[in-house]
């Protein structure tokens, strides 16, 4: 569509604003009510333009084919100075002082001086939140912050009180910020024009928005977050060597803008006393501070010593899902090259190993079939044991917006109310244990109810009459004896999913943490495959969403027991082949030990020396009494690690690490995007990155890993695995974010996998009649609860790093949910101590008694080590890929004694989700 801007031919697309022809035409308005992300309101009337002879708000306005707008003349000028100097008017003085605000900007471009704002102070400050301010008096009731809130977060925690001049932003409940809905994105922070709301201490002011030349003393360092797989692109600020604010990107591939409480502002852990900053050695029982020659003198020795007494085997690693690509790619090379074994496993074995096993058995690759992205096309969004509100809230508030305004349809298949359930059109509420059974159910209805698309079965599918006869065994009402979901509920919900016309399927740690998890992730894939929804345009695939920031990167470089880079099996003569002709070095063809193993090797005395990276695995491993027992008997325990965690304490030898903020490289996020990863500071005091920690190990062992930069291991990694060969961390730079498979650098990555076929021997997808099995653990007199555990909005994992920062005051504990029969039925009293007791150990927690949880059922997180949490889960695992099952453990629990009274703490200062 073509029309006229100040004389000149502009195109813009049908739908556009006049604002945006303005914009196109290289013309810049006032636009105080207005962000791009947000619908347009024409509150504050500082855009005026003159469109086909009459004055119009350019934001609110459309263009018309065969229009004209005038901009520049003076009357039009005028008129929207004037509407600037009534807004600043209503300001206190000072309101418009210097550069720092997008007001202020305007005002100095305007020639309004700043004793034009005159107004009275008086309406109030609220300081109360640690992350966000509110001044009441610089409120200009714009309302980007309320739209903020709704349309991009979706947590409506802000409203706009009062009438005419007294019109101002406020917390919905009506009390203090700290005690509201609020979730503490920043996204209020980051659109306010004014100042009103800001983020406290040296980043106050700072938005993503803000020009360069407004803080020329500061240097941006944009990064991807280092705490969930979502991936979103962050600006690092910093002042002098010190951070000061952490922005969202407003062009991120994946957050666009968006952040959450955690990469936004729980970066006070950086400056933490409590960080690492000089290698510890334990002597006679204390770890002491040491010189780098001398831990690594003491890690060389410990490692040939355990190679003398029981073979490389004897040495094992588990690789960090924090630490970057290029240090995951070292650390198999390192184990693989330079000790000779296969003795390397990430913590993708303790939450997503089932999505890799499934999702390849299924499709192919092991990791999701669709993009992120394509989510905004989706009709249907089934989503499957995950919280993402939560756990993923920039993932939760996109999907949440897709149903509130995207017109999708939303299925919600968790135990839990979990935030999303609240929106849901169907809510399926199976028992903890049951996913095999209640996918089964929905299978079953869809080729019941003839809602399969045969064609795909038969062109492109493998496995339909085993599935079908399997199938026969799962109506509806025997799934409600199994899941307890009524058939009337999973009817509707097949018929939801079932008629969509592009549908799309979202799960997480729900579906994989279980004693059979792949066979869950398996029967969940089932549901794309019936409705040929993967590998097609009317379909979005199966997305799982990843818990660490690398989890998938870290698998993808080959940091697992039977994998090389690139998911080549050890054990293929192929693939060894071709890694050892990059590497020069002949490698060991029986696959390593996992996780689990390692530490029964350790307690057998067979695993000599452990190297473990950024992981507490004493507080985020099962049966966390055994953890700890296998790694006090095991003669060398390495670690590197950002604080003295419960890991480090029965290590003996501590090495301190740079955090995500401090390292150069590249993550892999949840739905396969490589992105950089760069270094906004320096490491404090002698703390290394891990990439060159790797490195001073090897040399010390008289070993030269190559690869002196990590931009030359991603490329040395895309010789040994093509298809990553076309990924570089030039290419990351020129273009943001690839997608893999990308085995050329002259051609796109895959977002959308499996459009021609499928990457399974046969190139079909691969229908599994797998059979429900119950879980290892079933409740009984004794323990008659069935605890799962998960993550709370405010902190990350084991919360090293979030509960070294303001992130504390807004969760200071553990607490664990109980529905009302429950609590009556046990004695517990809400905001009370608790003991929780299962078949493997105790802990300590808070009761907060409420609907999230149904009866028989309770739930809390494990971000707090002191609760011992993990110490409850059991040894049960996922008989095909060895991830715990920590979604169902049998409980019992009882009011604490009064002496136990210290583990007391509060909810949090949000009640809520």
């Amino acid at each position: 569509m073509r029309l006229e801007v100040d004389g000149r031919p502009v195109d813009v697309a049908e739908g556009s604003s006049l604002l945006a022809a303005v914009e196109a035409a290289g013309v810049r308005l006032p636009t105080l009510c207005h962000d791009d992300r947000l619908t347009p309101s024409g509150s504050c009337r500082t855009c005026l333009v003159r469109a086909d002879g009459r004055v119009a708000a350019a934001c609110v306005t459309p263009a018309t084919a065969g229009g004209t707008v005038e901009t520049g003349g003076e009357d039009i000028a005028a008129l929207r100075r004037d509407a600037v100097e009534i807004i600043v008017s209503a300001l206190p003085p000072g309101a418009v002082d210097g550069t720092g605000s997008e007001l202020a900007r305007l005002c100095a471009s305007l020639d309004i001086r700043p004793g034009t704002a005159a107004g009275t102070p008086g309406r109030g400050r609220d300081t109360s939140h640690p992350f966000v301010h509110l001044d009441a008096d610089l409120c200009i009731a714009c309302g980007r912050c309320v739209r903020m809130c709704s349309e991009v977060q979706g947590t409506f925690a802000l409203t706009l009180t009062g009438r005419g001049a007294d019109t101002v932003v406020a917390p919905g409940t009506g009390g203090l910020w700290a005690e509201s809905d609020c979730v503490a994105c920043g996204g209020c922070v980051d659109t306010c024009p004014t100042g009103a709301i800001t983020e406290p201490g040296p980043g106050s002011g700072l938005t993503s928005a803000t020009p360069r030349a407004a803080r020329p003393d500061t240097v941006r360092t944009r990064t991807t977050c280092g705490y969930c797989g979502v991936g979103c692109t962050l600006e690092a600020v910093t002042r002098d060597g010190e951070l000061t604010a952490v922005l969202p990107a407003r062009d991120g591939p994946v957050n666009r803008g968006h952040a959450c409480v955690k990469g936004r502002f729980a970066h006070g852990f950086l400056v933490s006393p409590e960080r690492l900053t000089e290698p510890l050695v334990r002597r006679n029982g204390r770890l002491e501070p040491v010189s780098w020659d001398e831990a690594l003198r003491r890690v060389a020795d410990g490692v040939r010593q355990a190679v003398a007494e029981g073979g490389p085997d004897a040495v094992a690693a588990i690789s960090s899902a924090r630490a970057t690509n290029e240090e995951n790619y070292l650390v198999q090379k390192f184990l693989r090259v330079v000790i000779g074994t296969n003795n390397v496993d990430n913590c993708s074995r303790l939450c997503h190993s089932p999505s890799a096993a499934g999702l390849t058995a299924a499709f192919g690759h092991s990791g999701g079939t669709d993009s992120f992205d394509d989510l905004e096309r989706a009709d249907c969004l089934l989503v499957v044991g995950a919280n993402p509100a939560e756990a993923h809230p920039v993932v939760g508030a996109r999907l949440l917006q897709r149903v509130l305004h995207g017109g999708a349809r939303l299925v919600v298949a968790d135990p839990r109310a979990v935030g999303l359930a609240q929106h849901a059109d169907v809510h399926l509420r199976p028992r903890p244990g049951t996913n095999v059974a209640l996918c089964h159910g929905l299978a079953h209805v869809l080729l019941a109810e003839g809602l399969a698309d045969e064609e795909f079965l038969t062109h492109r599918a493998k496995g339909l009459p085993e599935l079908a006869s399997l199938l026969e065994d799962y109506r509806p009402d025997r799934v409600f004896e199994l899941t307890g979901v009524p058939a009337g509920e999973l009817v509707s919900a097949a018929r939801i999913y079932g008629r969509a016309r592009r549908p799309a399927i979202v799960y997480g740690l729900g579906v994989t943490e279980h004693l059979h998890g792949t066979d869950g992730v398996r029967a969940l894939a089932n549901l794309a495959i019936l409705c040929g929804a993967v590998g097609t345009d009317h379909g979005c695939g199966v997305i799982p969403l990843r818990g660490q920031n690398n989890v998938q990167g870290a698998s993808d470089m080959g940091a697992l027991p039977d994998f090389l880079p690139g998911y080549g099996r050890v054990a293929d003569p192929g693939a060894r082949s071709r890694a050892e002709e990059v590497w020069g070095a002949s490698l060991p063809e029986r696959p390593g030990l996992r996780i689990p193993e390692m530490f029964a090797g350790a307690r057998a005395g067979t695993v000599r020396a452990l190297w473990i990276i950024g992981e507490d695995v004493c507080a985020t491993d099962p049966d966390s009494n055994r953890v700890a027992e296998a790694l006090d008997v095991c003669p060398l325990v390495v670690c590197n690690e950002l604080f003295l965690s419960g890991t480090a304490r029965r290590a003996d030898v501590v090495l301190p690490a740079a955090s995500w903020l401090e390292k150069d490289g590249s993550f892999v996020n949840f739905d396969r995007r490589f992105q950089r990863v760069r270094p906004a500071l320096s490491p404090p005091g002698s703390a290394r990155s891990d990439f060159d920690i790797l490195h001073a190990v090897a040399r010390a062992l008289g070993a030269d890993l190559g690869c002196p930069a990590p931009a030359d291991a991603l490329e040395e990694c895309g010789r040994t695995a093509p298809v990553f060969a076309g990924v570089s961390h030039t290419r990351l730079d020129r273009e943001g974010a690839v997608p893999w498979p990308c085995p050329d650098p002259g051609r796109p990555g895959e977002a959308k996998l499996y459009r021609e076929s499928f990457a399974t021997p046969d190139g079909r997808a691969h229908l599994a009649a797998v059979p429900y099995l119950p879980p290892g653990e079933q409740p009984d007199d004794d323990y008659p609860l069935v605890l799962v555990t998960g993550r709370r909005w405010a902190h990350y994992n084991s919360g090293s790093m979030t509960r070294r920062s303001g992130n504390l005051e807004l969760a200071s504990t553990d607490w664990l949910d109980l529905h009302p029969d429950d609590a009556a039925r046990y004695g517990v009293g809400d905001g009370r101590p608790v003991v929780v007791e299962s078949r493997h150990g105790r802990a300590r927690l808070i009761a907060r008694i409420g609907h999230e949880v149904s009866p028989g059922e309770v739930f809390c997180a494990f971000h707090f080590p002191a609760s011992g949490v993990n110490r409850l889960t059991s040894g049960h695992a996922d008989t095909v890929t060895s991830c715990p099952e920590y979604k169902v453990t049998a409980v019992h629990v009882a009011p604490a004694l009064p002496d136990s009274a210290d583990t007391a703490g509060t909810h949090g200062r949000r009640g809520g989700r």
